[in-house]
């Protein structure tokens, strides 16, 4: 009669290990954002006018032996904040702390991690606009005299410590710097503004990526995948590694023109650029609301969407095409966005003046 017994523990397998210099599969998808990050601003791409600025204040900063000013950076999402804030404390050989405002929601979150600062260290806080009022006004004497009082007790035996701040350099990332209370925004010693990449700058991004992904890439697929890329690196990253897996899978591994337009087009980005929602949202206005004028929550039904994600994903891409605009009266289509779709657009979008309109008074010619 055999006797069962359990089965011995053993550790598991090592993974194998990298293949050469190639960069982590895309499992590993925060590794592979790392490895494509510059890591000094001569190899950072595009924002000219911004790196020249960004430059000037760092070697000030070295040349006095000082912690530069602080630092708030704004503009769309995917054009590099982050790693503009990583490149700023590598550039200054001091290490770097990330957090995010909607990590901070009391003043004793804020206090926790500025009492454990280093001299010269920098902290990034990501989407600044999201922190808690509290900590807002706690952030403002820790910026101008490095110092924070800290409240221990309550009602009227409370009493404030005071607690001194080693120099510091604060970096802020925003995609709203309208919505940052004056005060907080005025205590930024230096402010840049991100911008859209043009296509010649994001076909540079997409050789340098490429360079590191090991992805065989001709001029013409580096430009097709560029054009689709939003204006955005973060996007032309993500278009480059889902192009090479087209061209791995179906092909030989060289990126062409006709190999990036076919991957593309399997992912539903089109010439454009316009992804499944943003086509979804135009065919939505043009076919069942004839080219609006329409409610935002009406289109987001339409679209099976959320009126936020139609709002903040999709509209301000198609905004910026002219293929959609935003009136009082709600969301309306643009000839071009007609256009777009192969569709006919109603006569008084055709052109200018296609119908001759009758003047205002009897005696007034037509115009």
């Amino acid at each position: 009669m055999s006797t069962w017994a359990p089965a011995r523990w053993r550790p598991p397998d090592p993974p194998p290990p990298p293949r050469g210099d190639r960069a982590p599969a895309d499992g590993e998808a925060p590794a592979v954002e790392a490895a494509l990050r510059p890591k000094q601003l001569d190899e950072f791409i595009g924002q000219e006018r911004v790196r020249e600025q960004l430059s000037l204040v760092l070697q000030a900063a070295r040349q006095r032996g000082t912690a530069p000013d602080h630092v708030l950076l704004s503009g769309p999402p995917g054009l590099g904040k982050t790693t503009l804030s990583m490149i700023i404390a590598a550039e200054l050989g001091a290490p770097i702390r990330i957090t995010s405002g909607p990590a901070i929601q009391h003043a004793g979150d804020l206090a926790a991690i500025l009492s454990s600062l280093t001299e010269g260290e920098v902290l990034f806080l990501d989407e600044i606009h999201r922190m808690s009022r509290p900590a807002e006004e706690m952030l403002y004497m820790a910026m101008e005299d490095f110092r924070v009082d800290v409240i221990v007790g309550k009602g009227p035996g409370a009493t404030a410590i005071p607690l001194e701040l080693p120099p510091f350099t604060l970096v802020g990332a925003t995609t709203r710097a309208g919505l940052l209370p004056p005060p907080l925004r005025d205590r930024f010693g230096f402010t840049g503004h991100m911008e859209f990449y043009a296509p010649a700058e994001l076909q540079r991004v997409v050789h340098r990526s490429a360079a590191l992904l090991d992805v065989d890439i001709d001029p013409a697929g580096a430009a097709e995948i560029a054009g689709r890329s939003r204006g955005t690196p973060r996007i032309a990253n993500r278009l480059l590694r889902r192009v090479r897996d087209y061209a791995q899978v179906r092909h030989d591994g060289l990126v062409t023109r006709e190999i990036a337009a076919q991957a593309l087009d399997v992912y539903e980005v089109d010439a454009r650029g316009l992804d499944r929602l943003d086509r979804a949202v135009l065919d939505a206005l043009l076919r069942l609301f004839g080219g609006g004028p329409v409610g935002l929550s009406t289109l987001a039904v339409a679209v099976g969407e959320e009126s936020e994600t139609v709002e903040e994903v999709a509209e301000p891409f198609l905004v910026r095409e002219g293929l959609l605009a935003r009136t009082p009266r709600g969301r309306i289509a643009t000839a071009a966005a007609w256009q777009h779709l192969g569709l006919t657009p109603p006569v008084q979008l055709a052109g200018p003046r296609t119908v001759a309109q009758p003047g205002l008074f009897p005696e007034d010619p037509a115009v």
